[in-house]
This record gives structure tokens, C-alpha cells and sequence, in this order.
């Protein structure tokens, strides 16, 4: 039988397949007691960034929308190859975004509200958390968003 956050990601559309491997000298996902440290993700897609640019220049905020789901699908993916099944997760406890894009570009928050719709979908109260969303001139393989995260396990 199908868990409740598993029939949810199932009406999501989310898979939660291998995660991404590092792309240098540091760990993806660290446990450490009760947390768990999700390093930056990024919208990667079968290993592949689908969209360079920046907000308020090549790329629309719908699109840096969709760029903040899939970092937020990396993110859960990291946390399930280390929590065993997201049933585990207590709460999320922070998002942290950052948002290529240009200098008069002020709407990062709304790009990285699709992230935390997905937190809030997947975990219900417990699913909000505090974030920051700030704007960057660039990201690592020109992506437009990149999200780390903390979470807190069930004792």
C-alpha cells in the first residue's frame, strides 16, 4: 500500500528516482542527529540543465517557476536516499533560493514559492518553513535556480 506522501507525489507527477551526484568536492545530503542538510540543487533533468539565462532578461518567471519545482524535486529526492521514505521527514525547516537574474528583476520570492508549493503540498503544515529567495548574477551551468535545504526528522 502506497503512503500518503507517495500517493501525493504520484498526483504531482514527482518520481523520486537517484538523485544527482555532486559536481565537486563536497556531499549532497548530510544527517546529522535529527537534520538533514539538502547542499544546493539544481534543475537538473535526466542529468541535464534544460534552461540558462536569467529572470527579467531571456527567461519568464513561469519558467523559473517550473526551474524552482524541479530543484525542489532534486531536493526530495536527496533527502528520500538518505531518510530511507519521506514519511520520516518531521518538517521542512528551510529553503534557501537563489535566482539568476537582473539587477531590476525583483520577484525571486515568487519564482521560489513554486518550491515551497511543493513542500506545503507534500507535507501539509509541517511543510512550512522559512526561506530566503534572493537574486544572483549567475549560477553554477548557467541554471536559473538553485534551492538548498534543511530538514527535521521524526525522532
Amino acid at each position: 500500500m502506497a503512503s500518503e506522501i507517495q500517493v501525493k507525489l504520484e498526483k504531482l507527477g514527482i518520481h523520486l528516482d537517484k538523485p544527482a551526484m555532486p559536481a565537486g568536492n563536497y556531499v549532497p545530503v548530510l544527517v546529522v542527529n535529527d537534520m538533514v542538510y539538502v547542499s544546493g540543487q539544481l534543475p537538473l533533468v535526466d542529468g541535464v540543465i534544460n534552461l540558462t539565462g536569467q529572470v527579467g532578461n531571456s527567461v519568464t518567471v513561469e519558467e523559473a517557476q517550473e526551474q524552482a519545482r524541479q530543484c525542489a524535486i532534486a531536493i526530495l529526492r536527496q533527502v528520500a536516499s538518505v531518510s530511507n521514505n519521506l514519511e520520516n521527514i518531521e518538517r521542512v525547516i528551510k529553503l534557501g533560493g537563489f535566482v539568476s537574474s537582473t539587477a531590476e528583476f525583483t520577484g525571486q520570492p515568487k519564482v521560489i514559492d513554486a518550491a515551497s508549493e511543493i513542500m506545503v503540498t507534500l507535507f501539509g503544515d509541517n511543510g512550512r518553513h522559512t526561506r530566503f529567495a534572493v537574486g544572483v548574477s549567475s549560477l553554477p551551468l548557467g541554471a536559473v535556480v538553485e534551492i538548498d535545504a534543511i530538514f527535521q526528522l521524526k525522532s
